[in-house]
């Protein structure tokens, strides 16, 4: 027989269950103070050891994360769970990415007067703020949208330049994009028909959100928060027929397309769903397109002015393309032909191949909007499907872009091992540290060989102490 409360794993025998699980919380906690540390320490100079200690601490949060999912924990359980791994984050130097010395600069570009979708960092901040720069970003004008930017600007006018107070800014705005996305998920999850506690843990409590989100300060979860709460309200007032709530919802997805535009995906599931509701059809359809497109473009102009960060926006949305990320697909035959027959014939590759990804997305999303419209697919399905298309087959593949496919397929329900067997690879594939480790290369291998041996000698102690528990209560 099992047994549940509201604060609880839902497991059969509080006595036996009920430690597994919290064993497993505190693990997750302690890898996350340790990789703060280790993180900490590294800024102090202390070298492999440092890189030891926080790629234990990683490891240790990504296993304990995944025999969660093996624990079946209650939702709100969960959710207290992610406040305690967030909490030691909240505290450590910007993790796996110096993306916010970037928006630090880019603020500081706005806050003179300057637009930073038209002004690089190194022609418009000081010297020290673009010194703090990854050197990917210090001569590139800013790619995201104007309601990020009026959030730069503002930031860099509140805090005078001072890099810790704005480190700490841009992580609560993080923070808050981040409890848009844990109030939404359950939401999706339950109108998509699954379970809520299994969409916490695969697509909120992921180590993808805690490095990425929370950790990596990546202003992806505005946007995410936005896009997702505006589905949620949007889609709910839908099904009642209440046309301001619906409309409010709008304005939220299209608020967080004004950080950055993929979330605009979101309008289209939205306005599909809008199509079915008075009957399906091309006409419908093409006209429930015209309007979301018509509100975000007035979301888009009001947010402009309004923020004054005018529209220079718009010849900057090609500007994360002008990296040759390896970790697109759609990248790899131009650096296979750039191997064999040079750099030029490379370059042209990667170009042919970036043309060819984005027709096939505009395919796969006509694809699935088609599906939709029929019925074929849940609204949660076709946006985390459309997402992850975007994701595989676009110019440019980050960690944490990610996540834009993973929340909405975890409130989906689908591919469950799938999609944590990916996670689990990406969160660890990136040295937990931001910066280069070029000339690095034995302190990195040093590291991850002392932080995997402690995850190793981990696993073994949880897999006779907690696994063993959890099994027995399901047999």
């Amino acid at each position: 027989m099992r047994t549940s409360t509201a604060g609880s794993p839902r497991l059969l025998s509080p006595v036996t269950a009920l430690p597994a699980a919290e064993v497993l919380r505190w693990t997750g906690f302690g890898g996350a103070v340790l990789l703060t540390g280790g993180a900490w320490a590294v800024t102090a100079r202390a070298g492999a050891a440092g890189l030891a200690a926080a790629v234990a601490g990683a490891g240790l949060v990504v296993l304990a994360w995944a025999l969660l999912g093996r624990a079946e924990p209650a939702a709100p359980w969960l959710r207290r769970t992610l406040a305690w791994w967030c909490a030691p984050l909240v505290v450590a130097p910007p993790l796996f990415s110096l993306d916010v010395f970037s928006y630090l600069a880019q603020g500081e570009v706005a806050a003179r007067g300057l637009d930073p979708n038209v002004v690089s960092p190194a022609a418009g901040a000081s010297a020290e703020a673009v010194a703090r720069v990854s050197g990917y970003w210090r001569e590139t004008a800013s790619p995201y949208g104007p309601l990020f930017g009026t959030v730069e600007r503002g930031i860099a006018q509140v805090t005078g330049g001072d890099p810790v107070v704005g480190v700490a800014l841009y992580r609560l705005a993080a923070v808050l994009g981040l409890l848009l996305v844990v109030w939404a998920v359950p939401r999706l999850a339950a109108r998509a028909g699954t379970s809520p506690r299994t969409a916490l843990w695969l697509g909120v409590l992921n180590p993808l959100v805690l490095w990425h989100l929370v950790g990596g300060v990546h202003n992806d979860a505005l946007m995410l928060g936005l896009m997702l709460a505006g589905t949620v309200v949007a889609l709910e007032a839908l099904d009642d027929a209440r046309w301001w709530p619906f409309t409010a919802g709008i304005v939220l997805i299209a608020l967080g397309a004004q950080v950055k535009l993929p979330a605009l995906v979101a309008l289209a599931v939205v306005g599909t769903a809008l199509a079915r509701r008075f009957g399906g059809g091309l006409a419908r359809f093409t006209l429930s397109g015209v309007a979301m497109v018509a509100v975000a473009v007035l979301v888009s102009v009001v947010t402009s002015l309004a923020g004054r960060a005018g529209f220079g926006w718009l010849q900057a949305l090609g500007t994360p393309s002008k990296v040759a990320s390896w970790l697109a697909p759609s990248n790899w035959p131009g650096f296979l032909t750039g191997a064999v027959f040079g750099a030029e014939s490379g370059r042209a590759m990667i170009s042919a191949g970036r043309v060819a990804g984005l027709v096939l997305i505009l395919c796969a999303i006509v694809v699935v909007l088609a599906r939709q419209l029929r019925g074929g697919v849940s609204e949660v399905m076709a946006l985390g499907l459309m997402m992850g298309v975007i994701v595989v087959l676009g110019p440019v593949v980050q960690p944490w872009y990610l996540l834009w496919a993973v929340v909405p397929l975890a409130a989906a329900g689908v591919w469950r091992s799938q999609v944590a067997a990916v996670v689990a690879v990406f969160a660890l594939l990136v040295p937990p540290l931001a910066g280069d480790f070029a000339g690095r290369v034995p302190e990195l291998v040093l590291g991850y060989a002392a932080g995997l041996a402690v995850v190793a000698c981990a696993f073994f102690f949880l897999r006779h102490v907690v696994l063993r528990r959890v099994s027995g209560a399901r047999s």
